[in-house]
């Protein structure tokens, strides 16, 4: 009898902390041994002269998913978790969005009722925060980080989303008393709507002047305003989907006062700038995302701060919008950079691109490419080490990398159901070509070979990452010595 169900042999096997050769035997979904000449599996899969790395986990990524605007996402949980398995992750971690006036636990019902049926690999939810009501923020928020949703979102811009300062604060204190994580999606709302009116009223409506609106100086103040609110909480947070040097700045200043501020960033600021948006006609509108692509030079800050901690996670924000009047053009040619759906597609496209021009370029070691798409993802959402890494005990997630295949994107190759991809034509060397999901080969030769509805709900545990520092925040101590109470 075999004494395993599946094994991998001869791979390059890659973690955050290593790199070495080896076979890695699967029982019941879970990896069950790491070792040289392992005994036979039911099935095997050769590896020689593959990389083989934990599957990506992908903690930002909008699926099925309503924006502010009212435009629905072009991908489903079938398409995108097609498309993110095609791309070597195996863990999505999107959000349920909760809008002014919907209840949190409602919300949450509704998109499992959308993901059950539908997802080909694990899953996740972080919550959107728009409406902490006091039955929200005493009650519902609560109830459901206990239940395994134990990180949420809230934004400093749009209007049908954005906190002022006080609810941040009360959204803030109840992350500490509860230790959640809080993900800032860091813009100033009024620089963006003064410089927008500006432009409108002259006469600027092109595509090219959404990155003129949402300036480097917007995300830069409101970064340093979410980190100082949540100084005086004593709470961590994270700064999602990271542009440039100027908020790049505010995180490692903040680091550098011993605070616990995280960072994410994306493809977009990597391999896209503002002169994309700039492309004649509306075309520019595939590329508007918030905050917006930038220059060379940020792209080499970006890289910069994926190297030196800066940024622990590196996401997709996949925010998929077909280019037609369903999605990015509402109103045709004559859409205006106010009118356009913010986000671009990216979610099966993540991995490949930083391994390429990563790992292959050397700007990234294996370790640092396995940490920032997948460990860390996994620590500080609290699925670690079910989740993120090779290890005796983990889920049998797993990633094999041809790392010499040579791959022209284009829309055609490509597994979601947005219709384009704002990648086209670049070439891209190294691809997995083989994807496990719980020992189960999800992806063979390219394509999908699990069911959907098979990925399975992730209850997430509560993370070191969150656990406040302890440190005495005078204001906060001085009120709760002179009311008796504790404040948060």
């Amino acid at each position: 009898m075999p004494d395993f169900d599946l094994v991998v042999r001869n791979g390059t096997v890659a973690t955050a902390a290593d790199v070495f050769r080896a076979d890695i035997g699967v029982v019941d979904r879970r990896i069950a041994a790491i070792g040289a000449k392992l005994n036979r599996g039911r099935r095997e899969i050769e590896a020689e002269g593959r990389i083989v790395t934990p599957g990506g986990v992908d903690s930002h990524c909008h699926i099925e998913q309503r924006s502010s605007m009212g435009v629905m996402t072009a991908d489903d949980f079938f398409t995108a978790t097609r498309s993110a398995a095609c791309g070597g992750t195996t863990t999505v971690i999107p959000f349920a969005a909760q809008y002014r006036g919907m209840s949190l636990r409602q919300v949450v019902k509704d998109y499992h009722a959308c993901a059950e049926p539908k997802a080909a690999v694990d899953y996740a939810f972080h919550l959107f925060i728009s409406d902490p009501t006091e039955h929200v923020c005493g009650q519902e928020l609560p109830a459901l980080i206990k239940d395994g949703y134990t990180s949420f979102k809230i934004y400093t811009t749009y209007d049908a989303l954005k906190l002022d300062d006080r609810q941040i604060l009360e959204v803030l204190s109840v992350a500490r008393r509860e230790r959640a994580l809080v993900m800032v999606h860091a813009e100033n709302h009024d620089v963006i709507a003064w410089l927008s009116e500006r432009l409108l009223a002259a006469g600027h409506s092109a595509p090219r002047f959404h990155a003129v609106a949402h300036a480097p100086l917007a995300e830069r103040e409101a970064t340093s305003r979410a980190i100082s609110l949540a100084e005086l909480v004593d709470v961590p947070i994270l700064i999602v989907h990271v542009s440039a040097r100027e908020a790049m700045e505010q995180i490692r200043s903040a680091k550098a006062r011993g605070l616990k501020v995280y960072g994410e960033t994306c493809p977009q600021y990597l391999f896209l700038t503002a002169d994309d948006i700039a492309k004649p006609g509306v075309e520019g509108a595939k590329f508007c995302c918030s905050p917006p692509p930038r220059d060379h030079a940020a792209q080499e800050a970006v890289w910069a701060g994926l190297r030196n901690g800066t940024f622990q996670v590196f996401s997709s924000d996949h925010a998929p919008y077909r280019f037609d009047a369903s999605g990015k053009l509402p109103k045709g040619d004559k859409t205006t950079f106010k009118d356009i759906a913010n986000g671009v597609p990216g979610i099966e496209l993540r991995l490949p691109l930083l391994f390429s021009e990563g790992v292959r370029q050397g700007r990234l070691d294996l370790n640092a490419f396995v940490a920032l798409t997948a460990t860390n993802h996994a620590k500080l959402y609290g699925l670690h080490p079910k989740k993120g890494t090779i290890a005796v005990g983990s889920d049998a997630d797993i990633a094999i990398w041809d790392p010499k295949r040579e791959t022209e994107i284009t829309a055609g190759i490509l597994h979601d159901n947005v219709g384009y991809t704002p990648y086209e034509g670049r070439k891209l060397r190294g691809w997995p070509v083989t994807v496990l999901s719980r020992g189960r080969i999800v992806v063979e030769d390219g394509q999908l070979a699990a069911q959907r509805g098979s990925g399975a709900f992730l209850p997430c545990a509560l993370s070191e990452a969150a656990k406040p520092l302890g440190m005495p925040v005078p204001e906060l101590a001085f009120v709760a010595e002179t009311s008796g109470a504790a404040i948060v």
